[in-house]
């Protein structure tokens, strides 16, 4: 299998340069699709040199602003105000402080507090939580509202206004300097352990990040974006990857609307976490089975690699109808941020969808690794970027240990916590990730689990939760499941390994289980007679409510109760 590029590597210094550079190379390209709040189901489409139109104007109007420099608060769903917002702070050297929406107000202003913050950017759906804004951050600058269905100072009449400016004296945006070495995003991780730290990250950090990772990936000429854009995995790959490569995004209108999308938009490829992965995976065999066709399926997939091993893929003819689900056009999925049961990989792999599995963190921009169109390692998040240095610190006898990256990459630090910083970054440079795994030949990176979610039993004995999470995340009935090491308030001997189950009522009723925990229990059972005598599963617990998650749908494992008796 070659190793071989499927893009030309793009090296960028700015965010202004890339923006500048695609607006030429893909003028008339789509850039952007959507359904704008105020025309109703029409959908609006912009080329690449529209975009650098309105990322001119709309940076020429902060200009004028004095957002040269400063910090500014974005608050929003991924929409193309959200897009040319990014765009433009950074085009003019500002810093972009993104926020998630759904935070309560007051957590959004003690946030914005801390990031000292001169400008804000906010839907207008959230007008709300901006009154509690203002009200705590008095010497905030008069907001500019995103999608704004009646508001004047919205992002399109900046845009139209600064259009104009940029008509007469187009020099001071494309003079506004840039230390494309400094600070530019300031990103506050919500984390899956309590309040998250304040990243700092270069437009040098995403702009290598991004440019290591296209040339490798056979990137499609649509997607549809879906994930929240204030992560670094939403918003790098998807606004600074794509415009790289000079590929559709159309924006999805949220979470319930997916499915009909991907339906109307038939996209090439995807940008996914694992939830959504899981949750097709889940209603594709739910369909399958309740129209009586699963086995059958499944026997055809068998008889469809066989066929692979000689040359004949018939993948497109016999599936069909299954793929119409995904628009028919998907052929791969890149996916991030936890790991992915093998039995979804191989089960999508049978349909015709190949999934990339990779691995990132939001202090490296956030990849570090990911697996290649032409040289996927299965199990494993694929090769480290050529830009990186990963070691693994303090290995044990099988080569695990705590994940360390260097590179151009990497935050500059933790904003105004140098304890944190210092704690985090070695004296050599190195980003110490809290995350466990082993590194392979050919620089091939294995994910173990997360260093705070490592169990250590009191005969030495380390278990990874999340390796035990991936062998039965796919279980019949399972929407979520989470293993810990319970806490008995009769002391240490009495701990015991626990699997907390949120259980998929869809299918419990529509298979008419009525004992839920028997039901759960007997794969538990399968499970732990496989299982070496220390990985085994002591406690099973059935939520009746869904897990506490993070608008990227990590469980926030922090807030769970692990006591057991």
């Amino acid at each position: 299998m070659k190793n071989e590029m499927l893009h030309e590597r793009r090296d960028f210094e700015t965010v202004r340069d890339l923006v500048e550079w695609a607006g030429e190379e893909y003028a008339d390209r789509k850039a952007f699709s959507y359904r704008p709040v105020t025309r109703g189901n029409e959908i609006v489409t912009v080329t690449f040199r529209e975009l650098r139109e309105d990322v001119r104007g709309l940076a020429s109007e902060m200009l004028a602003m004095g957002c040269a420099g400063k910090h500014c608060v974005v608050i929003g769903k991924f929409s193309y105000d959200w897009v040319v917002t990014y765009y433009a702070i950074l085009s003019i050297g500002g810093v972009i402080v993104p926020l998630d929406r759904d935070w309560q107000g007051e957590d959004l202003a003690d946030t914005i507090g801390k990031a000292d913050a001169s400008f804000l950017f906010c839907e207008e759906e959230l007008a709300a939580k901006e009154e509690m804004i203002r009200a705590k951050v008095p010497a905030l600058a008069p907001t500019v509202w995103l999608q704004a269905k009646l508001s004047e100072r919205s992002v399109p009449a900046l845009i139209a206004a600064g259009k104009e400016r940029y008509a007469v004296e187009p020099d001071p945006y494309h003079g506004a300097p840039i230390d494309h070495d400094a600070m530019s995003l300031l990103v506050f991780t919500s984390g899956t352990t309590g309040k998250g730290k304040g990243v700092m990250l270069s437009q040098t950090a995403i702009l290598s990040d991004l440019s290591a990772i296209i040339p490798y990936i056979d990137f499609g000429q649509k997607t549809v974006g879906v994930l929240p854009p204030h992560h670094t995995y939403g918003s790098s790959v998807m606004l600074i990857g794509h415009a790289m490569i000079g590929c559709e995004i159309y924006i999805s209108a949220g979470i319930r609307y997916v499915a009909k999308e991907l339906k109307e938009q038939q996209p090439e490829h995807l940008v996914l976490v694992p939830l959504y992965l899981e949750t097709f995976y889940r209603k594709i065999q739910a369909t399958l089975k309740e129209k009586g066709k699963l086995d059958f399926v499944m026997k055809m997939i068998k008889l469809s690699n066989g066929l692979r091993k000689t040359g004949i893929d018939l993948r497109g003819k016999l599936f069909k109808q299954i793929m119409a689900s995904f628009g028919g056009k998907v052929k791969m999925i890149i996916s991030g941020g936890a790991p992915i049961n093998p039995d979804i990989l191989y089960f999508f792999d049978g349909l015709g969808i190949t999934t990339l599995n990779g691995y990132g963190i939001t202090e490296c921009a956030p990849i570090v690794a990911v697996n290649r169109s032409r040289q996927s390692f299965p199990g494993s998040v694929g090769h480290v970027l050529d830009i990186d240095t990963v070691r693994i610190d303090d290995p044990n006898e099988d080569g695990e240990g705590e994940i360390c990256v260097k590179g151009p990459n990497v935050m500059l630090g933790y904003y105004k916590n140098e304890a944190a910083t210092a704690e985090a970054m070695d004296e050599e440079g190195f980003f110490h990730t809290g995350d466990y795994g082993k590194l392979a030949k050919n620089n091939v990176l294995y994910i173990t689990g997360r260093k705070k979610n490592l169990i250590v039993l009191s005969n030495g004995k380390n278990v990874y939760p999340e390796e035990i999470e991936n062998e039965l995340v796919a279980t019949p009935g399972v929407i979520d499941i989470i293993v810990y090491e319970g806490q008995s308030r009769r002391g240490l001997e009495h701990n015991a390994i626990v699997a907390e189950i949120y259980p998929d009522k869809d299918y419990i009723e529509t298979n008419g289980i009525t004992d839920v925990y028997a039901h759960l229990k007997g794969y538990i059972d399968n499970y732990n007679r496989a299982a070496v005598p220390y990985k085994k599963i002591g406690v099973l617990k059935v939520r009746e409510t869904e897990f506490p998650k993070n608008t990227l749908r990590k469980i926030q494992r922090f807030q769970l109760d692990m006591t057991i008796d």
